[in-house]
């Protein structure tokens, strides 16, 4: 699936999870319509992430929903998945993009309409912007109360690829990130936390759903 069609997307975090399980987490998101799944868990082991990789390699192969790896490019082409995820201070895109090849899919962390222009530019497929809202659930190098949907709109304007807009959304406030010109919405806490997780990715996706964003890639025009 090309980003642009992303309208949810889960980012994994097992301390999130209550008693339930990663794998359980992410099958309750593929039954309620998630379109990626980012393989976090980055304090656990590179074996661990390996093996919980392979897992979910096989549920969302199953079902057509993209899987993506936080960081480990390693880990990445190990389990086959579709692509990587690097941050400011990880493989620059181009590196990850010689090692995976043109058919994977690279995104990268932007907070600024400096870092989005230079992942475009350096050939990213995706831009994950944030976190939009404060939140606690990601690590993420943004304002303490989020950048809000202005930065959504102003990197929108910058770049030419899509946006994921992520930090802080629920089904409340998923609509104006989209707005503003993500092309969909990342989600940790919203899905992971939920006590009814297909549900709640099914309410994300009917708040972020919207025929411009569709048409055009997620830029309104």
């Amino acid at each position: 699936m090309n980003p642009s069609n992303w309208r949810t997307y889960l980012v994994t975090q097992a301390s999130l999870s209550g008693d339930r399980t990663t794998p359980d987490i992410v099958r309750a998101a593929v039954d309620g319509g998630v379109d990626a799944v980012q393989l976090r868990e980055k304090e656990t082991s590179a074996r661990s992430r390996y093996e919980l990789g392979l897992e979910l390699r096989e549920l969302t192969a199953e079902a057509g929903v993209d899987l993506i790896v936080n960081d480990r490019v390693d880990i990445a082409r190990a389990i086959d998945a579709d692509g990587v995820h690097v941050g400011q201070s990880d493989l620059p895109v181009g590196v990850a993009r010689d090692l995976l090849g043109s058919d994977a899919i690279v995104g990268c962390s932007a907070s600024t309409v400096a870092e989005a222009r230079e992942a475009d530019a350096d050939g990213a497929d995706y831009l994950g912007v944030g976190a939009v809202y404060g939140t606690s659930s990601k690590d993420v190098d943004a304002d303490k109360d989020g950048v809000g949907p202005e930065r959504i709109a102003a990197i929108a304007d910058a770049v030419s690829i899509p946006i994921v807009g992520i930090g802080g959304i629920t089904a409340d406030n998923a609509r104006s990130v989209v707005d503003a010109g993500a092309a969909g919405v990342a989600v940790i806490s919203a899905i992971t936390a939920a006590p009814d997780p297909a549900a709640a990715t099914e309410s994300l996706a009917a708040a972020a759903e919207t025929p411009k964003a569709i048409d055009t890639g997620g830029r309104g025009e």
